[in-house]
């Protein structure tokens, strides 16, 4: 499971989300549809026709880049127009599964938000393999850093991979500098994290200093413990993470982070934890930097509170190479049920690769190629950091999927997600939480 991408920049969201009810759209129309669109997907709109592209998304308000990408290939692809279908975030999966049922679907093109929902696509036969139209077009995989060797499907190909994200550590500059003390760095042990998160805790009331924060996701704890490349959430035995949450809930106890309970019962954002200004260090997501930088420059945030930020490669235990860090990739897929499936390719060929990384950059957001061109425009940005510590840590050395591949992988993951809760609210000790993942879990890797 362990891949090796020295020097690469690689991305998120990580909440599973499980599908149901997909329908069969036709194996004999993803065998013809492969094949026909081998032979040239360049020939997609060589007549002239017009063509329409239905896409299914989520926040078309407030994503940019949805909008980005449709102008950049609309204005590329004279004749081609691109129909964005907004489905919401918060259930997209679900929703889209539901869309895809049965034959009444029309979409050409679908975003994969997550690997158990592609997973589940992929099963319900929804979506198409896109090895012959690789294949016939030359698409080098390589440039995606192992990142598609991840999510195969015996052997085949359903997406590209178009964004990733990555975890780093966000901190608040100008509370380490009334404090004197030192900045966190690129390469930190977790001892190390969790003595300066300790170092920036101030509990006195009305002036408190969080030296920390986690967010309620399980992958804010539990996939520190897949950082040494050993592990995964498929594992089946699960004590590798009992450090993690060992350290985590001390922590809670001594007023260094906010409590899970609390977080679940006042429904605190992790954005709005950061940007109060009185979190000294937050894990969270690349994507969070286009946030950062956004909401700045609107006002959203307040620049006194959160203005002098950075980042910092994630913490990595002892032993393990820094750099090493979790990752999510969104992917672009086409639908059995496309009347267009080579204009659909060419459409998810576009915006996967280098085209496309550079529109997605341009918004401060991370392609799943990473040039140096995308690389400049995102650390060229305006509010970007400037400091070259916040530069280096683009910069990973090792990066795992925080979900991989597993025809299983939905189940695994409401049963973690499950104890992840009994434990970090204090129903269950850690010890008899990860028994009972242990239990839950290699019950389903035995059906």
């Amino acid at each position: 499971m362990k891949k090796k991408w020295l020097s690469v920049l690689l991305s998120t969201t990580m909440i599973a989300s499980v599908l149901a009810g997909c329908g069969d759209n036709g194996t004999s129309q993803e065998s013809s549809s492969a094949e026909e669109g081998a032979e040239s997907s360049d020939a997609a709109n060589a007549s002239g026709e017009s063509v329409n592209l239905k896409w299914a998304i989520w926040d078309e308000s407030t994503t940019q880049y949805w909008g980005d990408i449709k102008k950049a290939y609309e204005d590329s692809h004279p004749g081609v127009t691109i129909e964005m279908v907004d489905l919401g975030s918060s259930d997209y999966m679900t929703v889209l599964a539901t869309e895809l049922s049965g034959s009444g679907s029309d979409f050409d093109v679908v975003t994969i938000k997550d690997v158990p929902g592609y997973a589940t696509l992929v099963q319900k036969n929804s979506i198409l393999p896109l090895d012959d139209y690789i294949a016939a077009d030359g698409v080098d995989l390589s440039k995606y850093a192992g990142a598609t060797d991840q999510v195969l499907v015996d052997g085949k190909l359903y997406e590209l991979p178009f964004r990733n994200d990555f975890w780093v550590l966000f901190y608040n500059k100008d509370l380490f500098d009334a404090k004197e003390v030192a900045y966190p760095t690129n390469d930190m042990t977790f001892e190390e994290y969790d003595a300066l998160a300790r170092q920036m805790t101030d509990t006195t009331f009305g002036s408190q200093v969080y030296g920390a924060h986690y967010h309620t996701w399980r992958s804010a704890v539990q996939l520190f413990g897949v950082l040494d490349g050993q592990h995964t959430i498929l594992d089946g035995e699960y004590s590798f993470f009992k450090p993690y949450y060992e350290m985590i809930l001390n922590q809670e106890n001594d007023g260094v982070c906010r409590k899970y309970s609390d977080l679940k019962t006042e429904g605190l954002h992790y954005s709005a934890a950061f940007s109060g200004g009185d979190v000294a260090m937050l894990n969270m997501g690349s994507w969070f930097i286009a946030t950062m930088i956004t909401n700045l420059q609107s006002g959203e945030y307040d620049s006194s509170l959160c203005g002098n930020w950075g980042i910092v490669k994630y913490p990595h235990a002892e032993g393990v190479e820094p750099g090493s860090t979790l990752g999510t990739i969104t992917g672009l897929s086409v639908t059995t049920a496309s009347a267009n499936p080579d204009a659909a390719w060419d459409f998810v060929k576009w915006v996967s690769g280098e085209e496309g990384a550079a529109v997605m950059a341009s918004s401060g957001n991370f392609p799943a190629i990473m040039t140096d061109e995308a690389m400049s425009l995102i650390t060229g940005l305006e509010g970007f950091p400037t400091d070259d510590a916040s530069k280096e840590a683009l910069n990973v050395s090792n990066l795992y999927l925080e979900v991989p591949y597993a025809p299983n992988v939905s189940e695994i993951n409401s049963v973690l997600d499950s104890y992840h809760g009994s434990i970090m609210a204090g129903e269950m000790s850690v010890d008899d939480g990860i028994a009972a993942m242990n239990a839950e879990v290699q019950k389903i890797l035995g059906e």
